[in-house]
């Protein structure tokens, strides 16, 4: 298995019998039980997948995962003893791409992981044609370098990260404004109309960001 996956629970327990687990099926771990730390490691060394408790000392799972949206599509899977937050977690939209209850199995854990690592690859072969470098904020669709602003680019690595997947303009303002600065939400209209554009002379012919009306928008990468 290529890439680490970062484990973040300040149950020093569970965080070993979870690394103990995910070594044993071939992953490399990294531990933190600190949310303050989390960000600033995620950006450094940029994991294949994270697992993301959702009670943390410094700062919750919640704004962390709030966070590393704003700039990475790195999949997250949330784990959580209150049973009660799930139903509020999934209304959020937050970007998590799976959850789990504690008590867990830490057999179940690592098929989760695996599971969500495998759409991943699905989704990546599925944008076929378009190469993303994150640290760059530089877009290649059919070899063409599609010249992005760092809206554009984030609007993108959202939408492509998950093919299929309809995303409503409030969260996709969210995405790229976590500031949440007051913009008007046919901003992202506007964003979305020249990322079409630049796409469209690299594309070939396929309209590859689809949009439902009064709903929002989705990648269709094939």
């Amino acid at each position: 298995m290529s890439g680490i996956v970062l484990i973040v629970e300040d149950e020093d327990k569970l965080a070993q019998i979870l690394v103990d687990y995910l070594c044993q099926a071939g992953f490399k771990t990294h531990t933190l039980a600190d949310g303050l730390a989390v960000v600033p490691w995620v950006h450094e060394y940029q994991p294949c997948l994270i697992l993301l408790d959702l009670m943390l000392p410094g700062k919750g799972g919640v704004e962390i995962c709030k966070e590393v949206r704003t700039f990475s599509a790195t999949p997250i899977i949330m784990t959580t003893a209150r049973v009660e937050e799930i139903d509020r977690l999934l209304g959020l939209e937050l970007g998590a791409d799976d959850y789990i209850c504690k008590p867990f199995s830490p057999r179940e854990v690592v098929a989760r992981v695996k599971a969500v690592l495998r759409r991943g690859g699905a989704a990546a072969q599925s944008a076929a044609g378009l190469s993303l470098d994150e640290s760059r904020y530089r877009a290649i669709l059919h070899g063409i370098d599609l010249d992005l602003t760092a809206v554009e680019f984030k609007l993108l690595t959202l939408l492509a990260a998950n093919p299929g997947r309809i995303y409503g303009r409030q969260h996709l303002m969210d995405h790229i404004y976590p500031d949440q600065r007051i913009v008007s939400d046919r901003t992202i209209d506007s964003h979305i109309k020249k990322l079409r554009k630049k796409m469209a002379v690299a594309g070939s012919g396929e309209e590859l960001i689809q949009s439902l009306y009064g709903v929002g928008y989705k990648y269709e990468g094939k």
